[in-house]
């Protein structure tokens, strides 16, 4: 689904168009693409996941010159079968993605491929997927060169998109072009996969009936572009196969290497398939094995498709926090964009890092998003217990004791009542955490009520899953009491800025406002303390008076 925003088309993934939050006014309506996104059937995570991974099988990745005859190359590539989708992107050099129609065509166009000539150093035989395109006999004619477009595989940088959201007319339309900027575009899921499925033809020459899959930011729909893809080594045919076994009068089983405990054997297969991939993989670079974190794991860089990824094996409740994520990101295109939007902000305030730390991580404030919808009244989305009630005995998992039962079918959610803008939804969070009493009440996901904290940690965010573990553990009191800071200090911009003024004299507002370092900003914020519209306001500004750390502690806590 394409809308126009800012001058480029604005993609929403699939979810329903919440009635008034859901309006672009910054050169069109949604309400067109509403209609058609009800008329639609939803696909369920399953589905797209399934869809996805057979695409990226008929897929193949090809170095290109810098000028080509891309009408040329492409004919060529149509001898071996027809090709339903292609682009180019840059990464050390042009690439260009080709995804065939038929499986039958990768094979057909692999034979046909040379082995790298050994002039200096001798080259590992294994035939992937990874092609290198090059002339034969170089073009004479400058006109049968072009420069191919190039699908970006970045989002902007902040300060360019600070400019594009001047052109907006509403906080809600900000948030769209920020979303439209930063989410995955299509291209960049479809290299996402195919580099799960590079990874998947390793794994398969040990596993013959392993799968690769991605999981995380990359399928979720809350992935950024640039963000790392996490992927797992899935033997789950394997164990369905195990089920199906016809009864009889014997039993006839594969004879296998018994070890200890699945740690261990997690450990081993990962060892074995980062040597390999270090070994034997093209352009798979920077390998670390960390075999003894409580998930064990490999990273690796992949260079041909640019990303940093993750590889652990069977990570089965990590995939059920995706499709849970996916759902919420699917119901209602506020979600999305209200998440995309404090990340952004986070992110530049400083409270969210890349490097793992005491500060809040982007999953931790995803799961407050998520808490503060469903207290909305109605709610924008349902809690887990909800998902549970819908769930029919398909949707039933149980995964090492814990309950991780939710519906799958989008068309069993009844969509929200709920039409508030994501105007009033930013405001909202930030007046709303800005006053949290996080010394007494955590936030639990499953039933969508703030309970008493089991332990002292500064904030405690059940896991959805398993329940006896705090996703944001990782959070110490100086990073709570400095997003705390934030959100008051937000909340204050939105209430008291003069938007019209703002606009008039081409300075940032509404959200452009909140992604300055507010130093930068508000140098004066401080001084303007007359003429309060509010209780709520004043007891937030009486907060930012008070620059001293006690002023934080009643509303965090020690």
């Amino acid at each position: 689904m394409a809308l126009r925003a800012g001058g480029r088309a604005l993609r929403l993934l699939p979810g329903r168009l919440g009635a008034r939050g859901a309006r672009l006014r910054s050169g069109g309506t949604a309400e067109a693409a509403e209609d058609a996104e009800v008329n639609t059937r939803k696909k369920t995570f399953t589905e797209v996941q399934t869809e996805r991974l057979e695409q990226a099988e008929r897929t193949v990745l090809i170095k290109c010159p810098s000028r080509l005859n891309e009408k040329k190359l492409l004919q060529y590539l149509s001898s071996h079968g027809k090709i339903n989708s292609h682009f180019f992107f840059e990464n050390r050099g042009i690439h260009a993605l080709i995804e065939f129609s038929e499986k039958s065509s990768v094979a057909s166009l692999q034979d046909v491929v040379g082995i790298p000539k050994a002039a200096e150093h001798h080259v590992v035989p294994f035939k992937s997927r990874l092609f290198t395109f090059t002339l034969k006999n170089p073009v004479s004619k400058a006109g049968e060169e072009t420069r191919v477009h190039l699908s970006p595989q970045s989002h902007i940088p902040v300060n360019e998109l600070i400019q594009k959201l001047h052109h907006a007319d509403s906080i809600s339309s900000q948030m769209y072009i920020l979303l439209n900027e930063y989410q995955l575009t299509e291209e960049n899921i479809k290299l996402r996969f195919l580099a799960c499925s590079l990874v998947q033809d390793f794994a398969r020459a040990y596993f013959p009936d392993s799968t690769v899959k991605p999981f995380g930011s990359s399928v979720n729909t809350f992935g950024k572009l640039g963000c790392d893809v996490d992927m797992f080594l899935d033997f789950r045919d394997t164990e369905e196969h195990a089920t199906k076994m016809k009864k009889g009068p014997f039993d006839m089983e594969y004879q296998m290497k018994r070890l200890p405990s699945e740690r261990l054997a997690t450990q081993k297969i990962l060892s074995v398939i980062g040597d390999c991939l270090d070994n034997f993989g093209p352009g798979c670079m920077s390998i670390q094995k960390i075999l003894n974190a409580r998930c064990p794991l490999v990273k690796f860089a992949h260079q041909p498709t640019g990303f940093q990824c993750d590889l652990s094996v069977s990570n089965s409740i990590a995939i059920r926090s995706s499709e849970l994520l996916y759902i919420y990101g699917t119901l209602d295109s506020r979600v999305r964009a209200l998440v995309f939007s404090l990340r952004c902000w986070a992110r530049v305030h400083g409270l969210t890092n890349s490097i793992p730390g005491t500060w809040i991580t982007n999953f931790s404030l995803t799961m407050m998003v998520m808490f503060f919808l469903q207290k909305r009244s109605p709610p924008i989305i349902p809690t887990l217990d909800q998902l549970k009630e819908l769930a029919d005995e398909k949707d039933k998992h149980v995964i090492g004791g814990y309950d991780c039962s939710f519906v799958s079918d989008l068309s069993k959610i009844k969509p929200t009542k709920n039409t508030e803008t994501l105007d009033e939804l930013l405001c909202d969070f930030f007046e709303y955490f800005g006053n949290f009493d996080f010394r007494k009440n955590s936030l639990n996901l499953r039933r969508g009520k703030e309970v008493n904290k089991p332990e002292s940690s500064p904030l405690y965010i059940w896991n959805p899953f398993e329940q006896d573990l705090n996703i944001s553990k990782n959070v110490n009191q100086p990073q709570l009491e400095k997003f705390v800071a934030m959100a008051r200090e937000s909340a204050w911009i939105l209430q008291k800025e003069d938007r019209s003024q703002r606009m008039i004299n081409k300075e940032p507002w509404g959200l452009a406002a909140l992604l300055i370092p507010f130093g930068k900003s508000h140098p004066n914020k401080m001084r303007r303390t007359k003429g309060l519209g509010s209780e709520t306001i004043r007891s937030l500004l009486d907060s930012l008076k008070l620059s001293n750390a006690s002023n934080l502690q009643k509303a965090v806590g020690k």
